[in-house]
């Protein structure tokens, strides 16, 4: 019972930890860096979109976090040294299973836009999908960049 409860526990911070890492990727979030610097803004028309999937981070939290709660959880099994070859197999099962839920869980849906800018140069652009943001083929768009990141906005 006191296992299982630290094991729930423990998935629990990772989900969270995990959460906390997920950067946001839409045209309206800036970085602390990117807060107060000049930006160039060029203008367009969006000639399509597409819809796409951003990948999830892949950083070492995940696949750490994982491979302790799998060791503490495979411990748990037999005595002597099958505890000991139980939890090296937890261990690495728990990390597999920790990075592919790391990635999976901040994984989110994109979107390309294709802008003719008004010097007839042709762009694509990809940001996360907002909610209260539709964009549409033929609207005019402004194209704000600043240290080599661009975003597309109304």
């Amino acid at each position: 019972m006191r296992k299982s409860m630290l094991l729930t526990a423990t998935f629990t911070a990772l989900a969270l930890t995990l959460g906390g890492c997920a950067s946001n990727l839409s045209g309206d979030s800036y970085s602390r860096d990117e807060a107060r610097k000049v930006q160039t803004v060029r203008m367009g028309t969006i000639e399509s979109l597409r819809p796409v999937k951003i990948e999830g981070t892949k950083t070492p939290i995940g696949a750490g976090a994982g491979a302790v709660v799998g060791g503490v959880a495979g411990s748990t099994v037999g005595g002597g040294r099958g505890s000991v070859v139980a939890a090296v197999i937890g261990a690495v099962a728990g990390g597999l299973l920790g990075s592919m839920t790391e990635e999976g869980l901040t994984r989110t849906q994109g979107v390309e836009i294709t802008v003719r800018e008004d010097d007839g140069t042709l762009r694509a652009y990809v940001q996360q999908v907002q909610e209260n943001e539709i964009f549409r083929v033929g609207e005019r768009v402004r194209i704000m960049t600043v240290d080599g990141t661009s975003r597309v906005a109304h």
